[in-house]
């Protein structure tokens, strides 16, 4: 018996090694194919958020390459608003956003970030060599998660090209309705900020007139008021002075000249 329980046990652990040597293995060799497609998720939901491809559209890899070539990526300082020569291949915002030493702590807010990357990694649309617009990335709290998403913005630094979220745990049907693309579509045409600077796009109760009535309203979520609040938070903080208002005004004025 005291042999039979030994080579059981010999049997088991020797099984065990080889396994955990193959799942290491097989996590090591797809690591790379991960962060890859990551990116290239990333990328895709830039493309929607700017409206130059249409998410029911199945693109591949070279697809999106291709429509990314007038993309230009640019790593830049949260506070100055300036670019910086951080290399964006090599940028993790979200790491950057947990390393105190590359990071702060957030103000109080009602989006509730906790820390701001003291650098943040955006995306300028080119056309003929010169920026149409910028998307910039977005996130707070809703009900249930944080929502992670993409704000498109014209080469005024203060109007709305378009919306996308490509993370969250949002209730479907409620305020999993932020994929919903009548909901995106009220989105472009609406102003940022109002005439004192500060930001005044929100995410109202009901149905919001059209952007020429209502620039700074957007279309409410039904039966999602804390999700629509979420949105609104989240907008009001990344636009404001710990967010991107200093880097969209420098690209207003980057236009201008």
């Amino acid at each position: 018996m005291r042999h039979n329980a030994l080579y059981t046990i010999l049997f088991s652990g020797a099984v065990c090694v080889v396994c955990a040597v193959l799942v290491s293995s097989a996590a090591v060799s797809l690591k790379q194919d991960q962060l890859r497609n990551a990116a290239l998720d990333k990328q895709r939901n830039v493309l929607f958020a700017a409206g130059l491809a249409d998410p029911t559209e199945r693109l591949d890899s070279e697809q999106v390459e291709g429509m990314f070539e007038n993309i230009r990526p640019v790593v830049i300082d949260l506070e100055t608003g300036r670019e910086t020569d951080i290399d964006p291949t090599s940028f993790d915002q979200a790491k950057a956003a947990r390393n105190p030493d590359t990071s702060r702590a957030a103000p109080e807010n009602r989006a509730s970030v906790q820390r701001v990357p003291n650098q943040a990694l955006v995306y300028e649309v080119l056309e003929d060599d010169k920026p149409s617009m910028v998307v910039v990335p977005i996130e707070g709290y809703g009900l249930w998660s944080t929502l992670y998403g993409f704000l498109a913005i014209g080469n005024d630094g203060n109007t709305v090209r378009g919306i996308t979220y490509y993370q969250h745990l949002e209730t479907p049907g409620l305020g999993g309705e932020v994929d919903n693309p009548n909901w995106k579509a009220a989105w472009p045409g609406r102003r940022i900020y109002d005439e004192s600077g500060a930001p005044a796009v929100r995410v109202i109760k009901g149905t919001a007139p059209p952007a020429a009535q209502a620039p700074y309203e957007v279309d409410g979520l039904t039966g999602a008021t804390i999700t629509s609040n979420g949105v609104t938070a989240m907008l009001d903080f990344w636009l404001g002075e710990n967010g991107f208002r200093n880097y969209l005004q420098g690209f207003k004025e980057g236009q201008d000249r």
